[in-house]
């Protein structure tokens, strides 16, 4: 492929609104523009990766037992009404109506679709399992686009659906899935790592992440030093340390009240009071499906609103509002405490630890001291609190190393989450009627791109891992004529004769702008090709990951590339 057939528009420096490494690098070397927020145009060289990440994903699901179809991107608000998703998943949603004032949305997801299409083709267990997949354009109306191809609206996406007879069938079937995960990414030459994560606005009771560990990753997650196991720190269990355990000994009744004007946070009471925030709760009131209740950590820890939830057994939560709170317990926000309140409390494990702390005295300006678990009801103690690193592993004890990660793909079981209420169900060996049981599978295609990026570049530009890399090798012939263009145009033919794809740098530049856009557009391997080397017999091998060059024969570079090939499991 000839460069000056190519739409490879590149820049010198990046927009000032492309804040991370993949986004500034794609839009500098070429490989993508902004059309709208959050919208952009996949050009030549980003389209090629795009389509190489989509051969891997439809090997392997195939390999799998996934068979691929396509689902319309437009889908009618009658089915997300039947899920129950049309008023719960928000604004992301793009909603519409058509001409004749039906509403519709643009799928940012697709299992109402695919539950509909089983329920009306499969009737009988003879008919199952089913798994089924798809890679298709998305929308999600984010508020805050950013990031370029990370967190875009509109996204190229692999979603895939599964649906079996029975919970045992569908978590064989999820296993296939997240094997075939594994094997995607590695073939995509990125380094990663499964994690337990949490469901979200996709429902189900499992999932994984797979994250592309890298330093400017948006997602934290923790990993065991001494086993395998590995989570979001949001989904991370926390172990009870031998600590956690109520302490009868502390006296009750002692506490006293101390003056707070003004002060609300931790670290606004801890200088007053001279407490630690390891001496000092957080009281949270929440609004839920059931009512409102408190969740309490200590100070220094985060508590996660999906733990709450899964504590607590309600559908949904989010922090009370301020009105709520002074109409229901008496205080503002900042001051309330668990001590005489009558709305459920639920407590992080955390707290059975903590003797004399510091809690709001459910009056403005004003904090109890001295308190302990005996002084207030405690409806429920659970795990609630974020991970961090040095937690206890809850699988084997070892310590939490913290990493930081970019999601590529999750993978759920779903249960019959959606198979209940939209009515997919199939008649058992028994002629009973029964939901069929779901998994659901999704790869962001071109964010996986873009992680590939964040994991792999230099202050130079990009370094594509070879399976995905737009060309594999980039011929860069020093005159656009004469024996230096022949010789480069017959080993770019031998090399392609080969399967090997060489991008071939025919412009009319100086040597300088091909050397550094090459560096750019992170081609794996480079040709150069000069005269004084050609009457020498040899031609300039540049490896872009580690920049060795050296100077090799004109007649071994296909045999060097075909080595290369074969090490990286090409051949």
């Amino acid at each position: 492929m000839k460069y000056s057939e190519l739409l490879i528009p590149t820049l010198r420096e990046a927009p000032a609104d492309a804040e991370v490494v993949s986004h500034q690098l794609m839009l500098r070397a070429g490989y993508i523009r902004k059309l709208a927020s959050g919208v952009y145009s996949y050009l030549p060289l980003c389209l090629r990766v795009i389509r190489k990440i989509e051969k891997i994903v439809r090997e392997e699901m195939e390999s799998s037992g996934a068979h691929e179809l396509l689902l319309p991107i437009v889908m009618p608000a009658e089915l997300w009404t039947e899920s129950g998703r049309w008023d719960r998943y928000g604004p992301e949603l793009l909603r519409f109506k058509d001409r004749h004032e039906r509403e519709f949305c643009i799928g940012p997801t697709h299992e109402e679709a695919i539950t509909d299409l089983i329920r009306h083709e499969i009737k009988s267990y003879r008919d199952l399992p089913k798994n089924c997949f798809q890679i298709q354009t998305k929308f999600r109306d984010e508020v805050r686009p950013r990031f370029g191809l990370m967190r875009g609206r509109e996204f190229i996406m692999k979603d895939g659906y599964s649906f079996d007879r029975d919970e045992e069938n569908a978590l064989k079937t999820y296993e296939l899935m997240y094997d075939a995960y594994k094997r995607i990414f590695t073939r995509c030459g990125l380094a990663f790592r499964p994690v337990e994560a949490m469901t979200g606005a996709i429902g189900g009771s499992r999932s994984h992440e797979f994250q592309v560990l890298a330093d400017s990753g948006e997602d934290a997650i923790v990993a065991c030093d001494q086993c395998e196991y590995a989570a979001n720190v949001e989904k991370a269990e926390i172990q009870s340390s031998s600590d956690d355990v109520h302490q009868t000994s502390a006296i009750k009744g002692k506490f006293r009240k101390v003056p707070t004007p003004g002060k609300k946070t931790a670290d606004e009471v801890g200088p007053v009071v001279r407490l630690l925030p390891q001496q000092i709760t957080k009281t949270l009131v929440f609004e839920t499906d059931k009512g409102l209740m408190i969740g309490m950590v200590r100070a220094d820890h985060q508590l996660v609103e999906e733990k709450f939830k899964q504590a607590t057994g309600v559908e949904w939560c989010h922090l009370a509002h301020e009105d709520a709170v002074l109409k229901t317990i008496g205080a503002p926000v900042g001051y309330v405490g668990p001590i005489g309140v009558t709305i459920p409390v639920y407590a992080d494990h955390a707290l059975l630890a903590m003797e004399n702390f510091l809690v709001g005295a459910n009056e403005k300006d004003m904090h109890l001291v001295d308190v302990n678990l005996g002084d207030f009801n405690v409806t429920q103690f659970s795990d609630l609190r974020r991970a961090v690193a040095g937690d206890a592993c809850p699988r084997c004890g070892g310590k939490y190393s913290e990493h930081r990660g970019i999601e590529v793909g999750q993978v759920f079981y779903l249960g019959t989450k959606y198979s209940e209420p939209m009515g997919a169900h199939f008649t058992d060996e028994a002629g009973k009627d029964q939901p069929m049981v779901m998994g659901c599978y999704g790869i962001g295609i071109g964010r996986t791109a873009a992680a590939a990026i964040e994991q792999n570049h230099d202050d130079r530009g990009i370094i594509w891992p070879m399976p995905i890399a737009p060309f594999h090798v980039e011929i860069i012939p020093l005159a656009r004529d004469g024996e230096v263009f022949e010789v480069a145009t017959k080993l770019a033919a031998e090399c392609e004769d080969s399967n090997i794809e060489v991008l071939i740098d025919d412009r009319d530049v100086r040597a300088g702008v091909k050397f550094n856009d090459a560096e750019l557009i992170g081609i794996p391997y480079q040709i150069v090709i000069g005269m004084k080397g050609l009457q020498e017999g040899v031609v300039e091998f540049k490896d872009r990951r580690t920049g060795m060059t050296e100077k090799i024969k004109r007649d071994d570079v296909l045999a060097r590339m075909l080595t290369i090939f074969h090490q990286e499991g090409m051949s």
